[in-house]
């Protein structure tokens, strides 16, 4: 099942991530606090994302979980499109994919896909999103809030890292080859991709 976020002729794509049950970062259901701020080391520098959970409480207690567990350490920006969206969220390892893979039922759309708000992608099938984000790069409301796309955060320092993530490869990375080598594929066939260092909490 392929993730998919369509806009005007543009299709975003994303992947899926699991559980497992005998590994230090086996999802574990929690729920996050009501606003909290997740910061990405990038290779272009600070990012600090504020999510609020009353905006998708379902996808904001997922994601927080998946930061606590480091599945976003080390995963590559694999797919941006100027003037749409900057997409991550394969982890560097196959094995921890794997692990995340089980889908969230969806949530109505609270929020505007505005510049700078933080969505989950799917596919066009019901409950599809697992692990993969978005950021939106401009204000695509009119075609992601039709959709079903609802933002559960919002980028409150570093949109200038954001904006300046290396866009050379455009949608030539594929996603089942990710999922399958991580990122020894991507570091072998897109070396210039940027990436996240670590994502923390805060």
């Amino acid at each position: 099942m392929w993730v998919v976020i369509a806009a005007a002729a543009s299709l975003v794509l994303a992947g899926c991530s699991s559980s497992s049950s005998s590994s230090p970062n086996e999802p574990k259901a929690e729920r996050a606090p009501d606003r909290f701020t997740v910061n990405l080391d990038t290779s272009k520098g600070p990012v600090a994302i504020e999510i609020y959970r009353d905006w998708a409480p379902i996808g904001a207690d997922h994601f927080y979980q998946l930061v606590k567990a480091g599945f976003y350490d080390g995963d590559r920006f694999f797919r941006i499109v100027p003037n749409f969206v900057v997409q991550f969220g394969i982890a560097a390892d196959p094995q921890v994919t794997a692990r995340w893979k089980t889908p969230l039922m969806d949530e109505p759309v609270r929020q505007h896909n505005v510049r700078g708000t933080l969505t989950y992608a799917k596919t066009g099938m019901p409950n599809s999103r697992t692990t993969q984000m978005f950021i939106n790069l401009v204000d695509n409301t009119g075609s992601l809030d039709p959709q079903g796309f609802a933002p559960i955060g919002l980028v409150v320092k570093g949109m200038e890292a954001v904006d300046h993530l290396y866009p050379g490869y455009g949608e030539a990375p594929q996603q089942p080859l990710i999922e399958e080598q991580g990122n020894a594929y991507l570091q072998s066939q897109f070396p210039m991709l940027d990436f996240i260092r670590k994502a923390s909490l805060q």
